[in-house]
């Protein structure tokens, strides 16, 4: 009897101390909001300067932040959008200066506090989906140029939708203990050995940018993985794979030419590569408006990656079977009817000038990189870079999800991946299918 008091008494004593140790995590650097001083808690009620509110706007597409923040065929800014994840559905929230569902009796350091450490105005913690683990490095004074900028917008009456998510992940206990495990509020620090332009580029693209949200792997908690930044990984629920940053053999860009990334950023092509799938998306709605010394910074921040030192020095590859082969066979006939009028009998595309319409399919490392998530993705749903200022009508690729059953795109990407010099594994129908089910979910 006396040893299950003991054992009773200790286990309280752990939990209290987990719980005190779970407490002190979620408060490190935290920010009071209840300070009286040069009208802090007083709502922004007037005009901010013009130049305040034109930083605003640019910090507020550098961040993205109406892609998420706008419904499809809704207000701007006024939320609502749903974003699946693998625990269900975030609903994103209404940052239009209304005072009842809005952030229009939120003050600068309110707005602040929900970027560096990731709490709404009632100090209730907010959900990574919104991406806080990036946003945490924004310098305060960027934080309160976005938020002069958002105070600016109409406001909407749009009650905030509740999000949908499973047991355990709905709760605030569950979600500090997830912050104590993953998350550490900090302000970006320049590094005194590098110049101010690699500084300014690691700072867009570690923080507003939050370009590791997609470009890194995450761990059954839907953490991202520690290890070397922007290493790749599958998007959660999008079904896209962010190859790494790093990668010589996959998105790497230490060997291009500054101008080729500030190309590819600004009008979603280059003589590179181009930019599909969620990439469109932010050079659409973000990249494309950021300045060219802003998208040169990043540039040299990404051509200065460390180089993944564990990578083989080419794509595995191994002799195919002989089912292999007779699907490569059947591959080559649908790609001689389906592919070769825009990609050229032998895999070289086509088109004028050093920006092909139809990009070449031999050597290409989007064709070739182990992952063939993105392959399967193109042939089902079609190819679209975005449409940009530089660029406002450019070539697709049409759908094949209607005309194509699962072995016959598998057997297409596996003749593309091992014709014309490509030497990369086969892709099988098992692959096709898995992309096919999850978009019918």
């Amino acid at each position: 009897m006396k040893g299950m008091v003991k054992l009773t008494l200790l286990l309280i004593v752990l939990l209290i101390g987990a719980s005190a140790l779970v407490w002190t995590l979620n408060v490190r650097d935290e920010t009071a909001v209840d300070v009286k001083d040069a009208g802090e808690t007083r709502p922004v009620a007037t005009p901010a300067n013009p130049d305040l509110l034109a930083r605003g706007a640019y910090l507020a597409r550098a961040g993205n932040c109406m892609g998420c923040h706008t419904a499809r065929g809704g207000a701007r800014y006024a939320g609502g959008r749903g974003i699946a994840t693998p625990f269900g559905i975030v609903y994103t929230s209404n940052i239009t200066p209304d005072q009842a569902s809005g952030i229009g009796s939120w003050s600068p350091l309110h707005f602040w506090r929900a970027l560096h450490n990731g709490r709404s105005k009632s100090g209730r913690l907010l959900y990574p989906a919104f991406p806080y683990t990036s946003y945490t490095q924004v310098t305060r004074e960027d934080s309160d140029a976005l938020f002069a900028y958002l105070a600016s917008q109409p406001a909407v009456a749009q009650p905030n939708l509740l999000h949908t998510l499973r047991f355990p992940y709905q709760s605030q206990a569950a979600l500090a203990v997830w912050r104590a495990l993953y998350f550490k509020p900090g302000v970006y620090r320049p590094d005194a050995s590098r110049s101010a332009e690699w500084n300014r580029g690691a700072y867009l693209v570690q923080g507003l940018g939050h370009c590791g949200a997609c470009h890194s792997a995450r761990n059954v908690l839907g953490a991202t993985e520690q290890g070397p930044g922007l290493a790749g990984g599958l998007i959660p629920m999008q079904n896209w794979y962010a190859p790494p940053l790093a990668s010589a053999h996959q998105a790497g860009v230490g060997d291009w030419d500054r101008e080729q990334i500030v190309s590819l950023l600004k009008t979603g092509i280059s003589p590179r590569a181009s930019a599909n799938g969620p990439m469109a998306e932010v050079v659409l709605r973000s990249t494309q408006y950021l300045s060219h010394e802003d998208l040169s910074a990043m540039a040299q921040f990404l051509k200065e990656l460390p180089k993944v030192k564990t990578e083989p020095a080419a794509p595995a590859y191994t002799e195919p079977s002989s089912a292999a082969a007779t699907a490569a066979g059947r591959g080559a006939k649908l790609y001689e009817q389906h592919c070769e009028q825009c990609h050229g009998d032998k895999g070289q595309g086509q088109g004028q000038g050093v920006f092909k319409a139809y990009p070449a399919l031999a050597g290409n490392r989007a064709v070739t990189m182990q992952s063939t998530v993105n392959l399967v993705q193109m042939v089902l749903n079609g190819g679209f870079a975005p449409a940009t200022e530089a660029n406002p009508r450019p070539f697709g690729m049409p759908p094949f999800v209607l005309v194509l059953d699962n072995t016959e795109v598998a057997a297409l990407l596996t003749h593309i991946r091992s014709a014309w010099g490509n030497q990369a594994s086969a892709v099988l129908p098992l692959d096709v299918n898995r992309i096919r089910a999850n978009q019918s979910r």
